[in-house]
């Protein structure tokens, strides 16, 4: 909007008419005893400012002389006052500002860094009162409306200045904040405020009915002035749109209708992240202080922690998240998102505060199904109540089969190396007693990359000889019915005391075993990969290829023979494509990539992968530890 169409007189004089002072300003202060705005300057003295300064102001800031010469902000530590058409200057940068912006020699500056560097000598000083600070229009910044960008510079902060685009901008973002400081204090209603709030009673029903897009803007006004139930209504948007972001809510924390929803929240972002200041004591402080029992708060930090925490909201929505919850905690997560997405209309708010089932995202098993994509998806759809058009689902994340392992797995790395047995009709509950280690139970479900960065080593482990490879191991079901346990990364290699699981898995059905070791540096250390298949007990078939060396026995189907699978003139990657491409048509095998890269899982350790050296053969177990000097 162009500044001729800005009425300042009527911006301003609804400011005055609003005018209070903060609550905690001085009784006796200046704050209670004027009124902010001046009368306006005459166009002779606007005139007069532009010839002492050599340059004709811009347009929003000359509007505002006219309407008011001089205007009293009362920016908490900051600008205060702002002077008049005779009061501003030239800054000149009196404090050598410019030498501490300047790029570095040699540094390729953005237009934004070279912009401020100049500023400090060619800006206009605006305030007359202030806490070691300015306002600073600078003639070196401007739009094609000819307005001058403003910055406020904070010289106890320490901190980059702020950038407004126009004087007229700066203006307005100090009366939403002269809004925001009183919003708290009941004798300040105005017009403004009403508007606000009913913006707020709007944006929460357009919310609930999924046009949470019409939403947003309407709550984020009514944020920035600082109006009731916005800040608790728009967190709740932006947690949604991004899943990881940490948002507050205040003392909902304590209130019995929004606890089981909000307090899990804060606690998995201190469960998360050990390292933050003060540790758990000082979390526990902070909740306390915001209303919240010290017991509850701790028994919910500590199932969140361990993974037992389980969202358990009332209704048909409860009914469907414990379905979900069933289905992703084998690995089933796209159907366990199927089941959330279509109870979703069911979910009622637990009160006028909660507009979305935030509690999902702390659940352990069901929280990290909720990628940005499926918190869209939660926003468009309508619920508790309202009605609306149904948003386009959102695709399903799991490819078919398991040719994704040869795909980059974390952080754009592939694998470093990966194994995993496969039980076909059994259930993923039985597999400890199948091939775990003596006394081996299944976990509570784990973010699969700590598990497996942590896994302790064989000199780790009292009464575990150090030739033994017992893996922790992650668990769970396949669309086609076969319960797995995954290792990876594998952190020891394929060597000649392998002893396959595939049998002992196989008591009650057909198993499947696959390691791939993928190349190393050292020469004498190549490429392995190995399968086997085993019945009721017995092994079927197994092949092991090393390089260009194949060991096999048994009677391998045409379609797995490691010849044809592994031809010589093969790269690494495309005969490891091959060679799972051909066990998911063979043999029905694949993998829930999201449960696997992003999901939570159980997890158990496995009886050893190797042999005892016999007689005659040699063992070496190297370790290293890394010491900080």
């Amino acid at each position: 909007m162009r500044s001729e169409s800005f009425n300042w007189h009527e911006f301003l004089g609804r400011w005055q008419e609003e005018w209070v002072a903060r609550s905690d300003a001085d009784e006796d202060g200046e704050q209670t005893l004027v009124r902010p705005g001046l009368p306006g300057a005459g166009e002779a003295a606007i005139a007069a400012a532009e010839e002492r300064l050599g340059r004709r102001l811009p347009p929003s800031y000359r509007g505002f002389l006219a309407a008011s010469d001089g205007w009293h902000v009362d920016q908490t530590a900051a600008i205060h006052r702002l002077g008049g058409a005779s009061d501003i200057d030239w800054f000149r940068d009196p404090y050598d500002m410019t030498s501490l912006y300047e790029p570095d020699p040699g540094v390729d500056p953005s237009q934004e860094e070279v912009l401020l560097a100049g500023m400090w000598r060619r800006a206009l000083r605006l305030e007359t009162d202030s806490d070691m600070s300015h306002a600073l229009l600078d003639p070196g910044d401007s739009d094609q409306d000819g307005e001058w960008a403003l910055y406020v510079y904070k010289g106890w902060s320490g901190e980059v200045p702020d950038r407004h685009p126009s004087f007229r901008a700066y203006m307005e973002a100090m009366y939403r904040g002269f809004h925001a400081d009183r919003a708290a204090q009941p004798d300040f209603v105005n017009a403004t405020t009403r508007a606000r709030d009913a913006h707020v009673d709007e944006a929460r029903l357009l919310a609930l009915r999924g046009r949470y897009e019409e939403a947003l803007p309407l709550l984020e006004e009514a944020f920035a002035f600082g109006r009731p139930r916005s800040a608790v209504l728009l967190n709740q948007l932006r947690q949604l749109l991004a899943p990881s972001r940490s948002q507050g809510y205040g003392h909902l924390v304590a209130d019995p209708l929004y606890l089981p929803e909000v307090l899990p929240l804060e606690a998995m972002e201190q469960a998360n992240d050990r390292r933050r200041s003060g540790g758990d004591e000082h979390w526990l402080r902070m909740m306390v202080a915001r209303g919240a029992a010290t017991e509850a708060a701790e028994a919910v930090l500590g199932a969140v922690r361990d993974g037992t925490h389980q969202y358990a909201p009332p209704g048909p929505w409860g009914r469907a998240v414990v379905e979900a919850r069933g289905a992703a905690r084998w690995g089933a997560t796209d159907t366990a998102w199927q089941v959330l997405r279509d109870a979703l209309p069911l979910w009622e708010a637990p009160g006028p505060l909660m507009v979305v089932p935030l509690g999902l995202l702390a659940d352990p098993v069901l929280g990290p199904l909720i990628t940005p994509e499926r918190g869209r998806e939660i926003l468009a759809t309508p619920r508790a109540g309202e009605t609306g058009p149904a948003p386009e689902p959102v695709p399903a994340l799991d490819p078919p089969g398991f040719a994704w392992l040869a795909e980059p797995f974390r952080y754009g790395q592939p694998l470093d190396g990966y194994r995993c047995v496969w039980v076909e009709g059994a259930d993923p509950g039985d597999l400890p007693a199948l091939i775990g280690e003596e006394g081996a139970e299944l976990s509570a479900p784990v973010d699969l990359a700590r598990s497996f960065r942590r896994a302790p080593r064989p000199h780790e482990r009292e009464g575990v000889e150090l030739w033994e490879d017992r893996a922790v191991v992650a668990v769970g079901r396949t669309a086609e019915g076969w319960a797995f346990a995954f290792d990876g990364p594998s952190h020891r290699h394929l060597h000649d005391l392998f002893l396959s699981p595939a049998a002992a898995a196989s008591s009650s059905g057909r198993a499947v075993v696959v390691w791939c070791d993928p190349r190393h540096p050292a020469p004498d250390d190549p490429a392995a990969f190995h399968l086997s298949v085993a019945e009721h007990g017995e092994e079927l078939y197994a092949f092991t290829v090393r390089d260009t060396e194949i060991q096999r026995s048994g009677a391998i189907p045409e379609a797995l023979d490691p010849a044809r699978l592994f031809p010589a003139e093969g790269t690494e990657l495309d005969n490891e494509l091959r060679v799972l491409e051909a066990l998911h048509t063979e043999l029905g095998l694949s993998l829930p990539r999201f449960a696997l890269t992003q999901g939570r899982l159980c997890t158990f350790t496995t009886r050893s992968w190797t042999r005892s050296p016999r007689a005659g053969e040699g063992f070496a177990y190297v370790s290293f530890v890394r010491h900080r000097s």
